[in-house]
């Protein structure tokens, strides 16, 4: 079992007792350590004294809610998050998108499912998933650096915070540059989904562009190919980006 493959400690978040005890047994099932948390506050509490890996997050809590809870993470943690939302509920989603969450699972939900999406952040978020080749290296365009063994992204001398999904778009944007990709096709490469809400898509393409460009409202690198969908254009139009191994 690799690095990228070993069960994590996790926060799952849910003000149902039934939810939380279910999705909590699914998830030992596979290995994981759970603590559970029955209100925003008491999850952020848990999460200060010891940051999980990853948290499993409701929308709907009493004292705070999940979308806050998800603010109050993103200042002072990378900590990858899979919200869990009502059903059919389009701007729940998009808004949990907005404030960092990395996946989301819509209830009712299969538990199942949601290992399997428990699994696949992790995954993403410990840097699995990238070609061998890339396995060791830097990614960068200009001031833009992406360390590809930390998981990490600076331009210039500044850390920027991504979450998984966000780093895993900028990495896959880069090593295709000026090829221009359908929010479709975007969906299937970085997300790994046959189907689903391609506004997914325009929601973490704005955030990189507001965590990287110097002018969100006239990107320079993540471009918009009006009837098709994105590319990435590195600084100075060149051809390709530029890949130097780790040594």
């Amino acid at each position: 079992m690799t690095n990228a493959d070993q069960p994590g400690r996790i926060v799952v978040v849910d003000d149902d007792p039934t939810v939380a005890d279910v999705v909590e047994r699914y998830l030992v099932r596979d290995g994981h350590t759970v603590e559970c948390a029955h209100d925003g506050y008491e999850a952020l509490r848990l999460i200060a004294e010891r940051p999980p890996d990853l948290v499993v997050l409701d929308l709907m809590l009493p004292g705070i809610d999940g979308l806050e809870v998800c603010r109050r993470l993103r200042e002072r943690w990378p900590i990858p998050v899979v919200m869990l939302t009502a059903l059919g509920d389009e701007s729940e989603r998009l808004a949990g998108f907005e404030t960092g969450a990395d996946d989301y699972v819509t209830k009712p939900f299969s538990p199942r499912e949601l290992a399997m999406r428990v699994r696949s952040v992790l995954r993403r978020a410990r840097g699995a998933g990238l070609p061998a080749q890339a396995d060791a290296g830097i990614l960068h365009d200009g001031e833009l650096h992406v360390d590809l063994t930390a998981h990490e992204v600076r331009r210039g001398s500044r850390l920027i915070q991504l979450t998984s999904r966000e780093y895993d778009l900028l990495v896959f944007l880069m090593r295709h540059p000026r090829k221009a990709f359908t929010r479709e096709q975007l969906l299937s490469e970085v997300w790994s989904w046959s189907f689903g809400d391609t506004s997914t898509v325009t929601v973490h393409i704005r955030r990189l562009r507001e965590k990287l460009e110097p002018d969100p409202t006239l990107p320079r690198r993540i471009m918009t190919v009006w009837g098709v969908g994105y590319r990435y254009e590195p600084e100075g139009g060149a051809a390709t980006g530029d890949f130097k191994a780790v040594s």
